[in-house]
């Protein structure tokens, strides 16, 4: 007999239906982050109120340095987690439901989507869903544009140019781009570069 809840179930990666006793539990979230969305994205926000929304739709509360500027869109929000020093640009969509951590000093350009749920291929199953989690380290940075698929890890320091779609892990200190994302050069000869000019 399974004990694990709906969302421990989901975050572990399992196939879940819209028949599944508990999915009402899922939709109940689901509503809850749109209302929070709606008052975030309606009228002007101070930087103060924009982390008072965002930590009352993640259920945590950020760090004073988090900037984000709306208008964010998001189709859960319990299961973003990002650090200190986070900056989010202009309508970016977060689906978190396999979880989205986000280290420290990271930069998130516009319309940047970060998505950790899936269907499956089988047609008589696709609308049901399964997730993995996106992990972005620390000084990573997202172009304008980028998408970020489920089960991706961005390395620390790693740069991702403007709309790439990322379907593998990016390593530390490196440049991707493209559509599939792929290697461009490493950071290093960047600033091996600048020393030498």
């Amino acid at each position: 007999m399974n004990t694990r809840n709906i969302f421990e179930r989901e975050l572990a990666g399992e196939v879940i239906t819209l028949g599944d006793a508990e999915y009402p539990k899922i939709a109940a979230l689901i509503t809850q982050a749109q209302r929070v969305i709606a008052e975030l994205n309606t009228g002007y926000r101070s930087p103060a109120e924009v982390r008072a929304l965002f930590s009352r739709l993640t259920g945590t509360a950020v760090d004073e340095s988090f900037w984000l500027l709306p208008p964010f869109y998001s189709d859960f929000g319990k299961n973003t987690r990002v650090g200190k020093n986070v900056f989010i640009n202009h309508a970016c969509e977060f689906m978190d439901r396999g979880g989205i951590t986000i280290g420290d000093d990271v930069l998130i350009g516009p319309k940047v989507n970060l998505v950790t749920i899936n269907h499956p291929l089988d047609p008589a199953a696709r609308r049901s869903t399964y997730c993995a989690p996106i992990v972005i380290e620390k000084r990573a940075w997202l172009g304008a544009g980028v998408s970020v698929m489920p089960g991706v890890n961005i390395g620390e320091n790693a740069v991702v140019a403007a709309n790439a779609v990322v379907t593998k892990d990016v390593p530390a200190n490196t440049v991707v781009g493209g559509i599939p994302a792929r290697f461009i050069k490493h950071i290093d000869e960047v600033r091996q570069t600048r020393e030498e000019g």
